[in-house]
């Protein structure tokens, strides 16, 4: 009884920051998703289901943040098995082909996409795998080889979706947690040496060609602006003519089919053409201030599964953000990656949160300044 109430208060920073991007999120969604919802003949569609997944995602948090996170060490064979399961369905008839890429299962009620749930999955069971291998972390043949398979069976769960920026993104975060773990700098580099030759496989294969027509349109947009450079041409312009203060809440208009989903993939473009710099820059804060709160969270908490576990989480959220990021302003070629808690997609929203729940369950073990 004596543990329940010495029971630390969660980061009240880090909560904080969540629910303002979410917030952020609803409102940007809703403005954006106004033509293609007009469309639908319903404006409140798009709007709707994120407030749906939002609700569904605060009470996930809210669950996780009271669930031990030392439970799910238990309980991650379980949980990667689930996660591989889930990306399986989608070579089932319950997969679903939207835009040329099979990456949805359909459960009748609802779709759902499996990359997210294998990302969670997979960070968990790495940081479990690792944790009990503390004194073999720098073995080639015992800890190294195995990470190495797992990281594999991960990306290539994701990878057969055709999904390639979800690939680097999960592939980063792994080798992340194992850098974090104490791996050796020979295996970091053989691994970095393996994923770029795979990598250039995947760009330069024949079946698929227009990964190499996006890296070269990539170089110069402006060259093809009316076909393989239109999305990075119409992300800048809509950047570009957000200047300080943005041109208005709602009043975007390179939503109106100029951005194909602008909900999704380039909802920071519209955030930027709408809300200014200023509005870029307080969504790029607001992330500096999660990520910077997770750190922290990492640094400080004495067992080695829930600082590999929070080091897992964290790095996907920045590798994400990044990414997003970087594909809307033109810094690296195009690929469909969503901002976390801010763009449209409830799996991607109540995954995310559930994460967040995790990690300030974790910060609740924390001996730290709880402001």
């Amino acid at each position: 009884m004596a543990k329940k109430v010495r029971k630390r208060a969660c980061d009240f920073t880090l909560l904080l920051a969540t629910l303002l991007l979410v917030f952020i999120g609803i409102i940007m969604v809703f403005s954006s998703s106004w033509p293609e919802g007009i469309r639908m003949n319903d404006g409140y569609y798009f709007l709707k289901k994120q407030i749906f997944a939002a609700g569904l995602g605060l009470i996930a948090m809210l669950f996780f943040m009271n669930f031990d996170y030392r439970i799910i060490k238990k309980m991650s064979r379980l949980i990667y098995f689930i996660s591989l399961a889930s990306g399986l369905l989608i070579f089932t008839p319950l997969g679903v082909v939207k835009k040329g890429a099979r990456r949805w299962v359909d459960l009748g009620f609802t779709t759902f996409m499996p990359s997210d749930v294998i990302k969670l999955g997979s960070i968990i069971f790495l940081a479990a795998f690792l944790s009990k291998r503390k004194d073999l972390i720098k073995d080639f043949k015992k800890t190294t080889i195995p990470t190495m398979i797992i990281i594999g069976l991960s990306c290539g769960m994701i990878y057969l979706q055709k999904d390639l920026g979800t690939t680097v993104t999960l592939g980063m975060t792994l080798v992340s947690i194992f850098f974090v773990a104490g791996m050796k700098a020979s295996h970091l580099l053989l691994m970095i040496i393996g994923a770029s030759v795979g990598l250039v496989m995947a760009i330069t294969s024949d079946e698929n060609e227009y990964r190499m027509r996006r890296l070269t349109a990539f170089l110069d947009p402006f060259a093809d602006k009316a076909d393989t450079g239109w999305q990075a041409v119409q992300s800048l312009y809509a950047l570009g003519s957000g200047g300080l203060f943005g041109l208005g809440l709602g009043k975007s208009r390179q939503k109106f089919f100029y951005i194909p989903e602008p909900y999704n993939d380039f909802i920071f473009a519209i955030i930027g053409e709408e809300l200014g710099f200023l509005g870029g820059f307080t969504v790029i804060l607001l992330f500096m201030v999660l990520i910077w709160r997770g750190i922290r969270i990492a640094l400080n908490i004495e067992d080695l599964f829930g600082c590999l576990l929070a080091t897992g989480i964290v790095a996907l959220i920045t590798v994400q953000s990044l990414i997003h990021i970087a594909v809307v302003t033109s810094s690296i070629p195009t690929t469909g990656i969503p901002l976390p808690f801010v763009s449209y997609g409830g799996t991607s929203l109540i995954l995310y949160m559930s994460s967040v729940g995790i990690l300030l369950n974790i910060s609740r073990h924390v001996k730290l300044d709880r402001s």
